[in-house]
């Protein structure tokens, strides 16, 4: 049996063939199962990228990265954000190295159990490198439970006992604080995700205490709500903006760069000038901070140094039997650009 025979019983593409079977992102989960299927039953052997006997045979050298989607911010198109692609990136080639082979599975959080299960009777995984972004404390332990040799990237939980690799968010949003706060800037406004999760509460508690150390706060007037996974002028923040115009903040601080260059993209719309007018500092130094106009002043996520980690401790947990649960926070670094400037405004 070829490539073509199993495009064709599937009714797929070559392409998702190939993707589906060298475990590379692009196909849905149901496509990629779909085609394991037909190709387990005609007895076809891929290629060595993921060996046959690792989709087939269980205890293999496979890591499978698990996220969650929903309505919120892991949506289904979630490994086209830059963030996530990035992140992914980066696990793919640690664990390229490492003579493991990832494979991606995407699944609905309202069936987490059930779908974790299916995929672990499936196909047994050495391990799971979780996307824990926007999942509760419960749902992290009902996966922990099906697979103990598991890594949770980009949130913790601190009272459990399981793995965990994140970004130092209460540090990098301080970061973020102190630097406005070295711009000479007083009156500064907060732009916050409309879609709560760790992440974003804590880069929330990280700025809020700078200011406070500061002796300053942020005017309750001065705090706007975007949503994280849009990268275009929002109506809604242009409508409080104008209703304002004369009394605005001279910086704003924003959770997430998707938020920031929404926000450079909305006040360019209505005249407002960055960083004349209005100083603007994102978090996580995506791709885009570089290219929208001015580039953005940003907090870089070690994306790398989160994956090598990940990798590490897992194929540690999985060789050597290691049961020392961490819990590991990376620190970020202040990127300077040309959306902050030194306010000019007396407060």
């Amino acid at each position: 049996m070829k490539i073509d025979d199993i495009a064709k019983l599937a009714n797929v593409s070559k392409s998702a063939v190939s993707l589906a079977l060298n475990g590379k992102n692009g196909v849905s989960q149901k496509t990629r199962e779909k085609v394991l299927r037909i190709a387990q039953e005609h007895g076809y052997i891929p290629r060595p990228i993921i060996k046959a006997d690792q989709y087939f045979q269980p205890n293999t050298k496979l890591l499978r990265f698990i996220a969650c989607t929903n309505a919120g911010i892991i949506t289904e198109q979630y490994e086209s954000l830059p963030f996530f692609m990035e992140l992914i990136h980066n696990l793919d080639k640690q664990i390229g190295s490492s003579g493991y082979s990832l494979l991606v599975s995407s699944i609905s959080i309202e069936s987490l159990q059930e779908e974790v299960s299916r995929l672990e009777q499936e196909q047994k995984s050495a391990g799971i490198l979780l996307l824990g972004t926007n999942l509760t404390q419960e749902q992290i332990n009902l996966v922990a439970e099906i697979q103990p040799n598991i890594v949770v990237l980009d949130t913790c939980f601190e009272t459990l006992d399981v793995n965990f690799v994140v970004m130092n968010n209460v540090y990098g949003a301080y970061q973020a604080g102190q630097y406005l706060m070295e711009l000479e800037h007083q009156q500064i406004g907060y732009v916050g995700s409309n879609t709560r999760m760790y992440n974003f509460d804590m880069r929330k508690k990280g700025f809020l205490q700078a200011l406070t150390e500061n002796g300053l706060k942020i005017a309750e007037s001065n705090y706007f709500s975007l949503s994280p996974t849009v990268i275009s002028s929002q109506d809604a923040f242009k409508e409080k903006i104008n209703k304002r115009m004369g009394q605005l903040p001279t910086a704003l601080f924003c959770e997430a760069d998707y938020m920031a260059i929404s926000v450079i993209k909305s006040l360019t719309e209505l005249g407002i000038k960055v960083p004349e007018d209005i100083s603007v500092i994102g978090f996580d130094n995506i791709f885009e901070s570089q290219v929208i106009t001015p580039e953005l002043t940003t907090i870089h996520v070690k994306k790398d140094k989160i994956a090598l980690l990940s990798v590490e401790k897992l194929i540690r947990q999985i060789e050597n039997n290691d049961s020392d649960k961490i819990k590991l926070f990376v620190d970020t670094e202040l990127i300077e650009r040309n959306s902050c400037a030194v306010n000019k405004v007396t407060n």
